[in-house]
């Protein structure tokens, strides 16, 4: 391996929501070192400026790449992709990655009678980058958006299920309940903590389509293409990426509430959240 193979992948979020792309990532990938940061001092994103969270997307990424190193970097929040990823791409260092176009692509493929949904926060679905990324699969589906403010309130607090968030559920879900949707895409990372709750109110016959599992695929399939995964094994994708059969270790950061992130990050994504440390704009590590 060489050093500059053996550099983390950097990963940003609101919040605790892009955890499950992280989970996605160690589950594909084990040998590969992640570096967190969740920005919960500033969540939720969803509802703020676009320019806001521009301005957040772009700190977080130089960051990453100036006090971590990292070799590519996840934008594994809906919000900030939907906004961000076209500037972030074309002025970071390294590779960016977001979630909106492989959740677009999975979303199309599970659909039989052709008419999708997308439910997000009210920037993601504002944005129309659902919108964009769905037409650009070109696959001649119907598709129907609905925004769901609250949602990741209620998973940064740790309340992912009960009467609370099933009644808001129930309302803010009606446009895609309503248009007879068979598959939905959860686009913010948050929301596939709700799922129980989300597959209550749509119904057995809907997929929920998360966008994790295929923003993994596409983060392996670019170090790949660039030679840059943790082992030599890059051709083998059914290979076990540890460095001496141990796993990578992890980097997590909050800017908020350490404790509280901790505890629930390591509730969500289990026990390789060791130790989370705090993240201030400007700091170096």
């Amino acid at each position: 391996m060489t050093g500059d193979n053996a550099r983390p992948i950097g990963v940003f979020d609101s919040g605790v929501g892009g955890l499950t792309v992280a989970r996605a990532l160690i589950d594909l990938m084990p040998g590969e070192p992640l570096v967190y940061i969740g920005d919960t001092a500033r969540y939720p994103y969803g509802n703020k400026p676009a320019a806001d969270v521009r301005r957040f997307a772009r700190e977080l990424a130089e960051s990453l790449v100036r006090d971590h190193d990292v070799k590519m970097i996840v934008v594994a929040c809906n919000t900030a992709a939907s906004v961000a990823l076209d500037e972030l791409v074309r002025d970071m260092p390294v590779p960016v990655i977001g979630v909106v176009e492989p959740g677009a692509r999975a979303l199309v493929r599970v659909t039989h009678n052709e008419r999708v949904g997308v439910i997000g926060t009210v920037g993601t679905i504002a944005s129309g980058a659902y919108d964009r990324a769905v037409a650009a699969t070109g696959a001649r589906v119907t598709l129907t958006t609905a925004a769901c403010p609250g949602f990741v309130e209620f998973v940064e607090r740790d309340n992912t299920d009960g009467p609370e968030v099933t009644v808001l559920a129930e309302r803010l879900l009606a446009p895609v309940r309503d248009a007879g949707v068979d598959a939905l895409l959860l686009g913010c990372t948050h929301y596939p903590f709700l799922a129980p709750v989300i597959r209550r109110v749509m119904g057995d016959g809907v997929v929920l389509v998360s966008s994790a599992s295929e923003t993994a695929f596409a983060v392996r399939d670019e170090l790949d293409r660039r030679h840059a995964r943790a082992t030599d094994n890059t051709a083998d994708n059914t290979v076990d990426n540890t460095v001496d059969g141990t796993p990578a270790r992890h980097k997590f950061m909050s800017s908020g509430d350490v404790e509280q992130f901790a505890r629930l990050a390591r509730r969500l994504l289990g026990p390789e959240v060791v130790s989370v440390e705090p993240w201030r704009l400007g700091a170096t590590s």
